[in-house]
């Protein structure tokens, strides 16, 4: 068998495999047997590129990142449906249409409550994939469908060109899985799978949306060259036979009919995989729906039946809060068992303290409860009625509840954060921090490595990380011995860093790196740092009140003492290796650009900053000097149309000397 032989073998048994799997829920192969032919046409591909297909199965997993979303003007719109609420409406609808129709049948479909896309193919091929937009002009998104393994890449017996609707929409499983993983990481939660699909399918890297592993349900033809069809439910049959994951229906012949489905749909909406917001009720005859057409924003053969959110009245029994990784305290409540939106509930999100106290939510009260978009329970009001005599204000407390530290407003207002800097809840993201580039830069201690050292209680401060031994470690990494010794010279190295890197590592709150060399510079060391008062911190350049007693706050507490004192002992540099260069360049800002030669941006800045002066990455009439190395460009030239003075590396040089 010849290579493009082979590799047209592989994709087809792939793609088979694939719509087992994805569409018909009945897989035949193996999870291993899959890998290993991935494997195999990857290989293939890159020994033969020109037989490489850009819809190979290879491809899934995502492509290159995208710089932006090209715009796609849809060849047939894809309208929006008019909402009707009750059963009532429903009647109504049925009612008008009646009067200019002797019979008519409908399609009663659940509705996907995701993001609407068109499919575009020609010849059987996927070309082109964009979303809804306004209806008419939506985005290109066809490198991120192309992860979804539940979308075919090739279609047999198709027409010319096809053109078909779907709502992609994540399943639940994989948001709940999701959101887990965010909280984990300190990340902002999603609040619906609608939300968490929709931000992934605009992710502008691939990789991204592949792993969020979004799946799709087709729900109209939109345009197929050369064939015709009498109803709806033909198409939907015809997109079934092309291997297209298609949306269940059931054909009604009256309003009773459709309601009654409307109803069964709703009963059951908690047990689908997916999200719903509601079901869509369709005129099956094409014919029909061409002489009804639409109005400017809807078309007139179709609505969609939105169900209310469930609601339901429960007790608050108590308040607990929890600590992120970010340090963040989030309070949760702990409510009497109650059946909701499918599952039964006994907590609720109550966001921060004001969310509580708009609400006057208190200890005790009966409360009444949704789930926002039908995934995360929240309280919605207090039944005032029904509040004990007993019942107090709730304030979120002053003190970390999980290592006693001060507990301080967020920068926007909105969240309380513990200041302990040994604070166990937070002591990866801290030891992350520590040891990164810009701070204590300990390469080799990466998130995986921390945690098991957290775990095996080998670590309780970053300070614990220079009395690691080599015994504690070698374990870690399969070439034992020899890796760990690594990291241990790098802790060692780090050492003699410059205080500056240190004073940036300890996160004080509003200490940035450019704050931290400064101060560095300002102090000399810093056990004059730590000596200082507001007065003199607040008279320090780029140092205000509100970052001044920030410093004070973080060295007064006592785990902040406690972890100076382990440093100290370790042998960690408290001294600046700079603080008495003088100020040569001290209110001058500079702009570097081109292939520096003689070193690099990094070493270029922090000579500069050295000296007093100010790094910044565009020209502007503020700019002092433009240092500029081989190939400079864009900036340069602005800089002689701006006249301001160009330095060569050599004439850079002189001023440091």
């Amino acid at each position: 068998m010849n290579p493009k032989e082979e590799i047209a073998k592989l994709t087809a048994e792939l793609e088979r495999a694939n719509h087992e799997y994805y569409v018909l829920d009945a897989p035949t192969m193996a999870d291993f047997e899959y890998d290993r032919l991935l494997r195999l046409l990857e290989e293939l591909e890159a020994q033969y590129p020109e037989l490489a297909s850009p819809l190979s199965p290879t491809k899934r997993v995502g492509g290159e990142a995208l710089s932006k979303f090209e715009k796609v003007t849809h060849e047939v719109p894809l309208e929006s449906l008019q909402d009707v609420f009750s059963e009532d409406e429903v009647r109504e609808f049925d009612t008008r249409l009646r009067q200019s129709l002797q019979d008519a049948c409908y399609s009663v479909e659940p509705k996907v409550d995701g993001l609407s896309v068109a499919l575009e193919y020609v010849d059987g091929a996927f070309v082109r994939g964009a979303t809804r937009g306004d209806g008419r002009v939506g985005e290109d998104v066809t490198e991120n469908l192309k992860t979804i393994r539940s979308i075919p890449m090739r279609l047999e017996n198709a027409p010319h060109r096809l053109i078909v609707r779907g709502e992609v929409f994540m399943p639940r499983a994989v948001f709940e899985q999701l959101n887990a993983e965010r909280e984990a990481e300190g990340k902002q939660l999603f609040a619906n799978p609608r939300n968490a699909a929709a931000g992934s399918l605009r992710q502008l890297d691939p990789a991204i949306a592949a792993a969020r592993k979004l799946d799709i349900l087709i729900f109209n033809l939109q345009l197929a060259e050369g064939v015709t069809f009498a109803t709806h439910a033909q198409t939907l049959d015809y997109l079934r036979e092309r291997k297209f994951k298609v949306i269940p229906y059931t054909l009604c012949q009256s309003a009773d009919e459709a309601i009654e489905r409307i109803r069964t749909i709703g009963q059951t909406r908690y047990d689908l995989a997916y999200d719903i917001d509601g079901a869509v009720l369709k005129l099956n005859a094409l014919a029909d729906r061409q002489e009804l057409g639409s109005t400017a924003k809807f078309p007139r053969w179709a609505c969609a039946f939105k169900y209310p959110p469930e609601v339901k009245q429960t007790v608050l029994q108590d308040i607990v809060v929890q600590v992120g990784r970010t340090g963040v305290l989030t309070p949760k409540a702990v409510v009497a068992p109650v059946r909701l939106a499918g599952t039964t509930v006994t907590n609720a999100t109550l966001h921060n303290q004001d969310f509580i106290s708009e609400k006057d939510i208190r200890i005790g009260d009966t409360v009444r409860i949704r789930k926002a978009g039908e995934i995360i329970p929240e309280i919605l009001d207090v039944v005032r009625e029904k509040r004990p005599a007993d019942a107090v204000p709730y304030r979120l407390p002053e003190t970390c509840p999980v290592c006693g530290a001060r507990v301080v407003r967020d920068e926007e207002g909105a969240f309380l954060r513990c200041t302990g800097a040994e604070c166990p809840a937070q002591l990866s993201r801290n030891i992350a921090h520590f040891v990164s580039r810009n701070a204590m830069d300990i390469d080799g201690l990466g998130e995986a490595i921390v945690d098991q050292l957290i775990a095996n209680g080998h670590i309780a401060s970053p300070a614990d990380i220079y009395f690691l031994r080599l015994d504690e470690l070698k374990s870690l990494w399969k070439s034992g011995q020899k890796a760990a010794q690594k990291l241990l010279d790098a802790i060692e190295r780090s050492k003699e860093n410059d205080v500056s890197r240190l004073i940036f590592a300890l996160g004080i709150r509003q200490v940035g790196e450019k704050a931290a060399k400064v101060l560095a510079k300002t102090f000399g060391s810093l056990d004059n740092l730590m000596q200082a008062g507001a007065d003199e911190l607040t008279q320090v350049r780029d140092i205000g009140a509100v970052t001044a007693q920030n410093i004070l706050a973080w060295f007064a507490d006592p785990q902040s003492q406690h972890m100076i004192s382990r440093l100290r002992e370790a042998g960690v540099n408290f001294e600046s290796h700079v603080w008495q260069e003088d100020d040569r360049f001290a209110g001058m800002t500079f702009v570097l650009t081109g292939a520096l030669s003689l070193f690099t941006r990094d070493e270029a800045t922090e000579k500069i900053e050295r000296f007093g002066g100010k790094a910044a990455g565009s020209v502007s009439k503020k700019t002092t000097y433009v240092v500029a190395g081989e190939n400079a460009g864009s900036k340069l030239k602005k800089a002689n149309e701006l006249g301001i003075p160009v330095l060569s590396e050599e004439d850079f040089l002189k001023m440091l000397a």
